[in-house]
Protein backbone atom coordinates (compact mmCIF):
# COMPACT_ATOMS: atom_id res chain seq x y z
CA UNK A 1 0.00 0.00 0.00
CA UNK A 2 2.74 2.34 0.94
CA UNK A 3 4.54 1.65 -2.02
CA UNK A 4 1.76 2.16 -4.32
CA UNK A 5 1.05 5.52 -2.79
CA UNK A 6 4.51 6.42 -3.21
CA UNK A 7 4.30 5.49 -6.98
CA UNK A 8 1.20 7.48 -7.43
CA UNK A 9 3.18 10.55 -5.56
CA UNK A 10 5.59 10.49 -8.18
CA UNK A 11 3.55 10.02 -10.69
CA UNK A 12 1.52 12.74 -10.14
CA UNK A 13 4.70 14.82 -9.51
CA UNK A 14 6.36 14.11 -13.41
CA UNK A 15 2.94 15.05 -14.83
CA UNK A 16 3.94 18.68 -14.41
CA UNK A 17 6.86 19.73 -16.61
CA UNK A 18 9.06 22.47 -16.27
CA UNK A 19 11.89 23.31 -18.89
CA UNK A 20 13.96 26.32 -18.07
CA UNK A 21 13.95 28.45 -21.35
CA UNK A 22 16.36 31.28 -20.38
CA UNK A 23 18.75 31.29 -17.74
CA UNK A 24 21.42 34.63 -17.44
CA UNK A 25 22.94 36.91 -14.86
CA UNK A 26 19.10 38.59 -14.38
CA UNK A 27 16.56 36.17 -14.58
CA UNK A 28 15.91 32.40 -14.72
CA UNK A 29 12.71 31.82 -16.72
CA UNK A 30 10.94 28.35 -16.88
CA UNK A 31 7.80 27.07 -18.80
CA UNK A 32 5.47 24.98 -16.79
CA UNK A 33 2.81 22.88 -18.38
CA UNK A 34 0.15 21.04 -15.49
CA UNK A 35 -1.94 18.50 -17.13
CA UNK A 36 -5.71 18.74 -15.90
CA UNK A 37 -6.07 17.91 -12.05
CA UNK A 38 -2.37 17.50 -11.14
CA UNK A 39 -0.56 18.69 -8.40
CA UNK A 40 2.88 19.99 -7.77
CA UNK A 41 4.63 19.47 -4.78
CA UNK A 42 5.67 22.11 -2.23
CA UNK A 43 8.29 24.18 -3.83
CA UNK A 44 9.64 27.56 -3.76
CA UNK A 45 10.74 30.60 -6.09
CA UNK A 46 12.21 34.05 -5.58
CA UNK A 47 10.38 36.91 -7.08
CA UNK A 48 8.72 36.31 -10.30
CA UNK A 49 6.57 37.66 -12.56
CA UNK A 50 4.33 34.94 -13.96
CA UNK A 51 2.48 35.09 -17.58
CA UNK A 52 -0.34 32.95 -17.76
CA UNK A 53 -0.73 31.33 -21.53
CA UNK A 54 -3.84 29.60 -20.89
CA UNK A 55 -6.49 30.38 -17.95
CA UNK A 56 -5.71 29.13 -14.73
CA UNK A 57 -7.89 27.33 -12.14
CA UNK A 58 -5.86 26.71 -9.47
CA UNK A 59 -5.40 25.65 -5.53
CA UNK A 60 -2.44 27.40 -4.25
CA UNK A 61 -1.26 26.16 -0.92
CA UNK A 62 1.47 28.36 0.84
CA UNK A 63 3.96 27.09 3.67
CA UNK A 64 1.52 28.09 6.79
CA UNK A 65 -1.12 25.89 5.19
CA UNK A 66 -3.47 28.75 3.76
CA UNK A 67 -5.13 28.32 0.92
CA UNK A 68 -6.69 30.09 -2.16
CA UNK A 69 -8.12 29.70 -5.30
CA UNK A 70 -5.74 31.01 -8.12
CA UNK A 71 -8.36 32.33 -11.64
CA UNK A 72 -6.47 34.12 -14.21
CA UNK A 73 -7.36 34.38 -18.02
CA UNK A 74 -4.68 33.64 -20.87
CA UNK A 75 -2.68 36.73 -21.44
CA UNK A 76 -3.06 37.72 -17.70
CA UNK A 77 0.51 39.40 -15.75
CA UNK A 78 0.80 38.68 -12.04
CA UNK A 79 4.10 39.43 -9.79
CA UNK A 80 4.74 38.08 -6.14
CA UNK A 81 7.25 38.15 -3.86
CA UNK A 82 9.65 34.78 -3.04
CA UNK A 83 7.13 32.46 -1.92
CA UNK A 84 6.64 28.64 -1.13
CA UNK A 85 3.56 26.74 -2.32
CA UNK A 86 2.29 23.94 -3.48
CA UNK A 87 -0.46 23.85 -6.70
CA UNK A 88 -3.27 21.76 -7.79
CA UNK A 89 -4.80 22.13 -11.36
CA UNK A 90 -8.21 22.48 -10.43
CA UNK A 91 -9.34 22.60 -13.93
CA UNK A 92 -10.31 19.65 -17.02
CA UNK A 93 -7.69 21.34 -18.98
CA UNK A 94 -4.16 21.67 -19.19
CA UNK A 95 -2.26 24.85 -18.16
CA UNK A 96 0.78 26.54 -18.75
CA UNK A 97 1.92 29.77 -17.73
CA UNK A 98 5.98 31.50 -18.07
CA UNK A 99 7.45 31.98 -15.04
CA UNK A 100 10.10 34.45 -15.06
CA UNK A 101 12.66 34.60 -11.53
CA UNK A 102 14.36 37.54 -10.89
CA UNK A 103 17.69 36.92 -9.77
CA UNK A 104 18.95 38.72 -6.11
CA UNK A 105 21.90 41.13 -6.91
CA UNK A 106 21.61 40.84 -10.66
CA UNK A 107 23.32 43.31 -12.68
CA UNK A 108 21.45 47.07 -13.07
CA UNK A 109 19.96 47.62 -16.68
CA UNK A 110 21.63 50.44 -18.28
CA UNK A 111 19.27 53.95 -18.47
CA UNK A 112 17.22 54.74 -21.59
CA UNK A 113 16.00 58.03 -22.84
CA UNK A 114 13.56 56.78 -26.24
CA UNK A 115 11.18 55.78 -23.69
CA UNK A 116 8.35 53.64 -25.89
CA UNK A 117 5.97 54.33 -22.66
CA UNK A 118 6.38 58.01 -23.37
CA UNK A 119 7.06 58.26 -26.98
CA UNK A 120 3.89 55.48 -27.95
CA UNK A 121 2.10 55.16 -25.03
CA UNK A 122 -1.23 53.61 -27.26
CA UNK A 123 0.98 50.72 -28.35
CA UNK A 124 3.05 50.17 -25.07
CA UNK A 125 0.30 50.42 -22.21
CA UNK A 126 2.09 49.45 -18.95
CA UNK A 127 0.66 46.52 -17.12
CA UNK A 128 2.75 46.26 -13.92
CA UNK A 129 5.68 48.38 -12.71
CA UNK A 130 7.46 48.36 -9.34
CA UNK A 131 11.31 48.64 -8.42
CA UNK A 132 12.16 45.84 -9.88
CA UNK A 133 10.50 45.61 -13.00
CA UNK A 134 8.45 47.40 -15.85
CA UNK A 135 5.79 44.57 -17.49
CA UNK A 136 4.21 46.39 -20.99
CA UNK A 137 1.91 44.90 -23.07
CA UNK A 138 3.03 45.68 -26.32
CA UNK A 139 -0.18 46.11 -28.99
CA UNK A 140 0.58 46.31 -32.36
CA UNK A 141 -2.23 46.61 -35.32
CA UNK A 142 -1.49 45.46 -38.47
CA UNK A 143 1.20 47.61 -40.47
CA UNK A 144 1.56 49.65 -37.61
CA UNK A 145 5.44 51.54 -37.25
CA UNK A 146 6.36 52.31 -33.99
CA UNK A 147 9.13 54.87 -33.24
CA UNK A 148 12.41 54.16 -32.61
CA UNK A 149 12.92 53.33 -29.27
CA UNK A 150 15.06 52.10 -26.24
CA UNK A 151 14.40 49.04 -24.01
CA UNK A 152 16.78 48.17 -20.95
CA UNK A 153 17.07 44.31 -20.72
CA UNK A 154 14.13 42.49 -21.09
CA UNK A 155 11.95 39.26 -21.60
CA UNK A 156 10.07 38.80 -24.19
CA UNK A 157 6.51 36.51 -24.28
CA UNK A 158 4.64 36.29 -27.14
CA UNK A 159 0.83 35.86 -26.67
CA UNK A 160 -0.34 35.99 -31.00
CA UNK A 161 1.52 34.57 -33.99
CA UNK A 162 3.73 38.05 -34.53
CA UNK A 163 6.26 38.87 -37.24
CA UNK A 164 7.87 42.25 -37.28
CA UNK A 165 11.04 43.87 -38.88
CA UNK A 166 13.20 45.42 -36.38
CA UNK A 167 15.07 48.60 -37.28
CA UNK A 168 17.97 49.32 -34.56
CA UNK A 169 20.08 51.23 -33.68
CA UNK A 170 22.99 50.48 -35.80
CA UNK A 171 20.98 50.51 -39.06
CA UNK A 172 20.92 47.04 -38.89
CA UNK A 173 16.94 45.10 -40.33
CA UNK A 174 16.36 42.21 -38.33
CA UNK A 175 13.39 39.45 -39.06
CA UNK A 176 11.35 38.96 -36.35
CA UNK A 177 8.55 35.86 -37.19
CA UNK A 178 7.37 34.46 -33.90
CA UNK A 179 4.53 31.52 -32.76
CA UNK A 180 1.97 32.21 -29.63
CA UNK A 181 3.91 31.31 -26.42
CA UNK A 182 7.37 31.94 -28.10
CA UNK A 183 10.02 33.45 -25.48
CA UNK A 184 13.22 35.85 -26.08
CA UNK A 185 15.66 37.41 -23.66
CA UNK A 186 17.09 40.81 -24.81
CA UNK A 187 19.91 42.56 -23.93
CA UNK A 188 19.17 46.49 -23.77
CA UNK A 189 17.79 47.72 -27.41
CA UNK A 190 17.38 50.35 -29.68
CA UNK A 191 15.37 49.60 -32.15
CA UNK A 192 12.31 50.89 -34.64
CA UNK A 193 9.62 48.32 -34.90
CA UNK A 194 7.07 47.48 -38.27
CA UNK A 195 3.88 44.97 -37.27
CA UNK A 196 4.19 43.13 -40.67
CA UNK A 197 1.18 40.88 -40.45
CA UNK A 198 -2.60 41.37 -41.09
CA UNK A 199 -3.98 41.04 -37.17
CA UNK A 200 -3.28 42.52 -34.41
CA UNK A 201 -0.22 40.76 -32.58
CA UNK A 202 0.46 41.30 -28.67
CA UNK A 203 3.26 40.32 -26.82
CA UNK A 204 4.16 41.24 -23.04
CA UNK A 205 7.63 42.41 -22.62
CA UNK A 206 9.05 41.99 -18.93
CA UNK A 207 11.74 44.81 -18.63
CA UNK A 208 14.22 44.69 -16.22
CA UNK A 209 15.69 47.89 -14.08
Amino acid sequence: MIRTLLLLALTVSAAAQDKVEIDNAWVRVLRVKLPPHAKIAMHQHPATVTVFLTDIHEKITAADGTVRNLDRKAGEVDFNEANKLAEENWSDQPLEAVIIELKLGAPKSPPITLDPVKLDAEHHPVAFENDRVRVLRTILPPHVKSPMHEHPHYVVVYLTELHTSMKLGDGRVVDNPRHPGDIAWRDALKHQTEQMGDKTAMEIQVEIK
